[in-house]
């Protein structure tokens, strides 16, 4: 049956609402470029004890190609298994949706019987329509299941839309959150003003996928002004959905708390403000800004082979592979920013996630 924001579980509304650390969940698979389902597990399992409110799958970093594979609705089942088995505490499970309407829709149904409990609605398949065409598809989607809408960079597919779209999107009844990752501050800022000038900004949560931007996003506030000057609404983008989040996530789950800790007024302590420069270099090596973020989805599949998690870099397209010197990139930052990396937590977990048995590590309230 559909499945509208108002039916999912409180305490999940309000994770989501507060915001989180949803990691954009990568794809384990073996040498024959095979689905490896011990590492993909180990994989949901690192998130969840890291702290993470939820997971994406089926998004970007987990490789859009696992549609034409038949991978799409094994991958998305063996991760929400996984949360359900793992751990207690109820975690959000977001699938990446994409395609043309009937796709889209029926992508949309299988995520939300197999529990998801809203889908990231990734619109590139219309690039070159007319921006009602792709507001007609959204409100389809969000018949079925609470959708999360994405501003997606051209340069990994995506395509640039305007203020007016992001209003009127903002307006379907069934969205529930933006992640906004245009890398681009007058979009962003755009994008901010379309959900407040929407009148949902209670409604719709605030979400950054700008991996160049990631600490400024989450520490300030966007101001917006009414259009005669009398007024003025403070937004916070609360959370992340990010790729560059499926790596070092324990780090990236402290760094949201500290920065949920901070008091609305408070002055932000400097080093924090100094993060913004260091998690954006991390991000350049490890999202290879260098080469136009071709080696992105590698770039974490490193360094997570790095840390035990996986056994190789292999992609479903053999041409995916890393960009010349983004290992040495990838090392640097490494040797530069040791506090940023939580190898340390990977390895004293790693053989539990990899096993038969285990227990999870309880999330902090």
């Amino acid at each position: 049956m559909p499945r509208h924001w108002t039916d999912l579980p409180t305490p999940l509304l309000d994770r989501l609402r507060a915001g989180t650390v949803l990691p954009a969940h990568p794809l384990a698979l073996d040498e024959q470029r095979r689905l490896d389902p011990i590492r993909q597990r180990a994989l949901t399992r690192y998130y969840l004890d890291a702290g993470a409110g939820g997971v994406a799958v089926g998004v970007h970093t987990t490789q859009f190609a696992i549609r034409e594979a038949g991978l799409y609705a094994p991958v998305l089942r063996l991760a929400a298994e996984t949360c359900a088995a793992w751990s207690d505490t109820p975690r959000l499970l977001v699938a990446g949706v994409t395609g043309r309407t009937e796709q889209a829709v029926r992508e949309a149904e299988t995520a939300r019987d197999l529990g998801y409990h809203a889908a990231l609605l990734n619109v590139a398949a219309f690039r070159g329509a007319g921006e009602a065409e792709i507001l007609d598809h959204c409100r389809r989607v969000a018949k079925e299941i609470p959708v999360i809408g994405f501003a997606l960079l051209p340069a990994v597919g995506g395509m640039h839309l305007s203020y007016g779209f992001w209003r009127a999107f903002a307006a379907i009844d069934n969205v529930v959150a933006i992640k906004m990752a245009p890398f681009d501050r007058y979009r962003t800022v755009e994008i901010v003003r379309a959900v407040v000038d929407a009148g949902v900004a209670d409604r719709v949560t605030l979400y950054t996928g700008n991996d160049d931007h990631v600490v400024l996003d989450l520490v300030v506030p966007f101001v917006v002004r009414a259009a005669d000057s009398t007024g003025e609404t403070r937004v916070r983008i609360r959370g992340g959905l990010l790729g560059h989040w499926s790596v070092w996530t324990r780090k990236a789950v402290e760094l949201l708390d500290r920065i949920h800790a901070l008091p609305d007024g408070a002055d932000v302590p400097a080093d924090l403000l100094a993060l913004d420069s260091i998690v954006t270099d991390c991000n350049a090596a490890i999202y290879d800004a260098a080469n136009n973020l071709a080696g992105c989805i590698p770039g974490c599949l490193a360094v997570l082979q790095r840390q035990g998690l996986l056994r190789g870099t292999w992609c479903l397209n053999p041409a995916e592979t890393a960009s010349p010197g983004q290992a040495e990139e990838i090392a640097r930052v490494y040797a530069q920013y040791p506090e940023m990396n939580d190898d340390a937590f990977a390895q004293a977990n790693l053989a539990r996630w990899l096993s038969e048995q285990g227990k999870a590590i309880p999330l902090a309230a």
